[in-house]
């Protein structure tokens, strides 16, 4: 009896020490790998789980900067603007901005009457601009002296090349032959006032204001009298 109870205790320490042998060698391979007993990833989890948080913080695993965006921009411009632009002209001959002028009628005109030694039988008659814009001095001047009913006969061979343009303080002139070839004084005789009529662009008839002027004392005149185109000179004026 004594015999089995020695070999059951026995059997006992040794089960035991081999369970105590077990749980060592777990216990060691454990403290090894560095796992906790019992712990084991959850579903989903990969080992590469940090690397893919750093990597979404723009880290790498090397902990350099997982990636540089450089964003440059480079511009230059030069914008120049004029409101309305700028526009630049200039009138030529003294006219309005959008280049029309006048018709010299007495209104924008003054006149002078004057009597010449040379050519004889001869006056000057001189119309000055004293508008603000030019004006034209078309044909020639429409002339009746004291109570004529007919304006004085033109020298056609007088008509310049050119309507006669007056800008504001420039003058026009047109030379006046009292009395015909050879001295025939047909129907002559002294007349004291002249009217000056002006001729319009389409030349017929007249325009605007007449201007009125005494005459040189002693001025005698026939019926052969004659009056020039308007020239840009006194001196063309009478050459004729």
């Amino acid at each position: 009896m004594r015999t089995v109870r020695s070999r059951t205790a026995a059997a006992a320490t040794a089960a035991l020490l081999a369970g105590l042998s077990l749980s060592a060698c777990q216990g060691d391979s454990e403290a090894a790998s560095g796992t906790p007993s019992g712990a084991r990833p959850e579903a989903g989890a990969t080992a590469s789980g940090a690397t893919e948080s750093a990597a979404s913080s723009g880290a790498t695993a090397n902990g350099k900067p997982g990636g540089t965006g450089k964003a440059q921009g480079e511009g230059s411009g030069n914008g120049q603007g004029a409101s309305g632009g700028e526009s630049k002209g200039a009138g030529k001959g003294g006219g309005t901005a959008d280049g029309s002028a006048a018709t010299c009628t007495g209104a924008n005109t003054k006149a002078v009457i004057t009597k010449v030694t040379r050519p004889i039988n001869h006056l000057l008659l001189t119309i000055t601009n004293t508008g603000s814009r030019s004006c034209y001095a078309y044909s020639a001047p429409l002339l009746r002296f004291d109570d004529e009913q007919s304006a004085t006969r033109i020298m056609e061979d007088s008509k310049p090349q050119a309507v006669v343009t007056l800008a504001p303080g420039r003058s026009a002139y047109a030379s006046i032959l009292l009395s015909g070839e050879g001295g025939d004084d047909s129907g002559g005789r002294t007349a004291q006032r002249l009217e000056v009529h002006f001729a319009p662009r389409s030349g017929s008839g007249s325009t605007g204001t007449p201007l009125k002027l005494t005459l040189p004392a002693g001025t005698h005149k026939d019926n052969d009298a004659a009056v020039t185109y308007w020239q840009g000179s006194a001196s063309d004026a009478l050459t004729h």
